[in-house]
This record gives structure tokens, C-alpha cells and sequence, in this order.
């Protein structure tokens, strides 16, 4: 059988939410699978590490798609004409995206429908793009994966699609996210947190992350508590100027540590020498981060909408994202608790055994097979 999947998402020293979930799961799909042929379609120049085994052909599908005009310039253009070459028996999209201008058999994976609900956190043209292209796509697709249950329902109830048609496959998280000793992560903290006990935010810092409230909720935290504790910052600046402006602004921001989109060596440290991982994002198809902590034996704080809470179970401390208030009084519980601590750190090693990659890479499959 021949496959084809877009995998213009695989892009070396880039791999973020999508980028992983396509490294990971089709890493996996591909070696697991020797008796098919695969197709990987790059939108650029690609490197060697993304070749994960010999039954994969490389095609290089040109123009860039990184703008609303080129998006449709490849998927509509581009695209049919290269799968009209190959004849896939069929095409995988994991990026949320698909062909309107192809007959061969096509399964898509939709990570979420953020744009829906935060319409004021995209630009003007990409907003236009994706709502009026992906219910297309989804009515289009003859099969979907949802990241999540929370995402497959909200695919159900904003564009009519029948539930029967919509698997789950649920993100993971990479082995290389592990507890590390007490060795460790007293070297972990004077690289990243100048020797001190700190919260983490592993994310790109974007609106929709909530990145101000997570700010307001740290300078309130210190001025009620007096701790040393750091606030590290790991994940790409997207241009959000407000949130640094109201960093820069706030009493504590000395102890507002950034580092930047980190090689995935450090954030494994990162995440796994910290006091807990603060992620309390207003929208989340998933939230990955929630399960690299609980990897790491780490307790979790985060938000009480969408996805989170699924993916959370019973292992966190759910806040309400919109609430400062919910975010200190989180914060504090978190920090004056060993006992909590402990026992969500337990919870968590439960929590995060169903969401691993290799599930990830079964269901992916096994919604792909269904259309054979």
C-alpha cells in the first residue's frame, strides 16, 4: 500500500505541538509498518532525521506554505498534483489541513478549533482562512483524528460532523521526559533558575496562553508569600508584546527568568527540575506539557476548560484561567504543601500512563486503516 502524508510540520530545530505529534506518531507508524511505501511531502528543503526508515520516499512539494494565499496554493494546487504522481491508496494530513481538489482518500487530524472560540488572537486573513476552509476540510476528509474527546465533541458541535466518523488519538509524551535526582536538579536550577526553587511555563508565549494573567498571578503570589521561588519561562516569544510590556511592569520581574525555545535536552531538564509546571492556558486541544510534567514527577497546576481537565484526570490543580485570584491561591497551595505535591505526583504517574506516543501512533493507524 502507498501512503502519502504532509509533513511540512517536520522541520529540523522547529519541532513544536504539531511538529512532535508528527515526529513522534509517523516515526513510529512507519517503522512499525515495513510492507507499506511512504510518501513524506516537505514544503522545503528537509533533513535526514526526518527519513526514519527505508520504506519512506522523501518529495519535496514547493512552494513554502507558510501564508493563507500559499496554504491554498499548496493544498489545492500543489498537493493534488503531486498525489496525482505518486496514486497514494491514501493521504494523512496531521496538521489540520487537507485537499479539496483531490479524489484519493484522505484522513486528517484537527488539533483544535481554537480560531473558534478566540477568533481576536488570529489575524484577519488567517481567521478567514480557517473558518472558512475547515469545515470544508472536515466535511471533505473521509476520516478524522481528534487529539482529544473534548476536541472530537467540539468538531461535532461546530461543524455538524457525524461522531462516527472522528477517532481519537490522544498527544504523548517522549521518553526523554523522566524524574532526575536531587543531584540533578540542584544543577538544573543554577543553570536556568540562579539556585533557586522555581515554577515552570513550558508553551509559546501567545495570547491565547494566558500568559498576563500567569504574570499578574506570579507578582501576587511573591508580594502574599515573600518566596524566592522563580518563575521560568521556556517557549517562543510569537511578537506578544503586551505580556512583556506587563512583565516589565511588574514588581517581582526579576524573577521572571526567560529562556527562549529551549533543544529538547534542556526542557526535559527544565520541566523535570521544577517545583510544579504552571500551565493555565484560556484554550487547549490537548496541552502537552500537562503530561511531559507528570513524566517528570512533577505536579501540575492548570485551567478547568476545554481539553485540560480531560487530560488532567484527578492529578492537578485546576484553576480558573480568567480568575488571577484562582491562580494565586493555586500557586500558594502548591508551594506551602509537600504532602499535595506528593500526592499529586503519584496521581500523576497514573494519570500519564494512558497518553504515550506509542497510543498515539496505534490510533492514528488504526483510523488511517479504516478507510481502506
Amino acid at each position: 500500500m502507498k501512503i502519502a502524508i504532509n509533513t511540512r510540520f517536520l522541520i529540523k530545530d522547529h519541532l513544536e505541538g504539531i511538529g512532535w505529534f508528527c515526529y513522534e506518531s509517523l516515526k513510529r507508524i512507519t517503522q512499525q509498518h515495513p510492507e507499506h511505501q511512504f510518501y513524506f511531502l516537505f514544503d522545503r528543503k528537509f533533513s535526514d532525521e526526518f527519513i526514519f526508515s527505508k520504506n519512506i520516499t522523501p518529495v519535496i512539494v514547493y512552494p513554502q506554505a507558510r501564508h493563507p494565499l500559499l496554504w491554498y496554493w499548496w493544498f489545492e494546487m500543489a498537493i493534488p498534483s503531486a498525489l496525482k504522481k505518486i496514486e497514494p491508496d491514501l493521504f494523512l494530513s496531521p496538521d489540520g489541513y487537507c485537499s479539496l481538489r483531490t479524489s484519493f482518500k484522505q484522513v486528517m487530524v484537527i488539533h483544535d478549533l481554537a480560531f473558534e472560540h478566540y477568533s481576536n488572537y488570529a489575524d484577519a486573513i488567517t481567521l478567514k482562512y480557517y473558518r472558512h476552509f475547515t469545515p470544508k476540510y472536515a466535511a471533505k476528509a473521509n476520516r478524522i483524528a481528534a487529539v482529544s474527546n473534548y476536541t472530537k465533541q467540539d468538531i461535532i458541535q461546530q461543524y455538524g460532523i457525524s461522531a462516527d466518523k472522528i477517532d481519537v488519538a490522544c498527544n504523548g509524551s517522549s521518553e526523554l521526559f523522566h524524574p532526575i535526582s536531587m543531584d540533578e536538579k540542584k544543577l538544573v536550577k543554577e543553570k536556568f533558575a540562579n539556585g533557586s526553587d522555581y515554577f515552570v511555563y513550558a508553551g509559546a508565549i501567545q495570547p491565547r496562553k494566558n500568559i498576563i494573567n500567569l504574570f499578574l498571578a506570579f507578582d501576587e503570589f511573591k508580594n502574599r508569600t515573600g518566596s524566592n521561588l522563580k518563575l521560568v519561562m521556556a517557549g517562543r516569544n510569537w511578537g506578544y508584546k503586551e505580556a512583556m510590556n506587563i512583565c516589565a511592569a511588574m514588581k517581582h520581574k526579576e524573577d521572571v527568568i526567560f529562556h527562549g525555545h529551549l533543544t529538547r535536552n534542556d526542557l526535559t531538564k527544565l520541566i523535570a527540575g521544577a517545583m510544579a509546571l504552571v500551565y493555565v492556558s484560556l484554550f487547549e486541544g490537548f496541552g502537552i506539557p500537562i503530561v511531559e510534567a507528570m513524566n517528570c514527577d512533577v505536579p501540575v497546576i492548570t485551567s478547568n476548560v476545554s481539553s485540560m481537565p480531560e487530560v488532567a484526570g484527578d492529578a492537578a490543580l485546576l484553576v480558573k484561567p480568567d480568575s488571577v485570584e484562582s491562580i494565586v491561591s493555586k500557586m500558594e497551595l502548591m508551594m506551602s504543601s509537600e504532602q499535595l505535591r506528593n500526592d499529586l505526583i503519584l496521581k500523576g504517574r497514573i494519570q500519564c500512563q494512558q497518553f504515550t506516543w506509542q497510543n498515539t501512533a496505534d490510533n492514528l493507524w488504526s483510523c488511517m486503516m479504516k478507510t481502506i
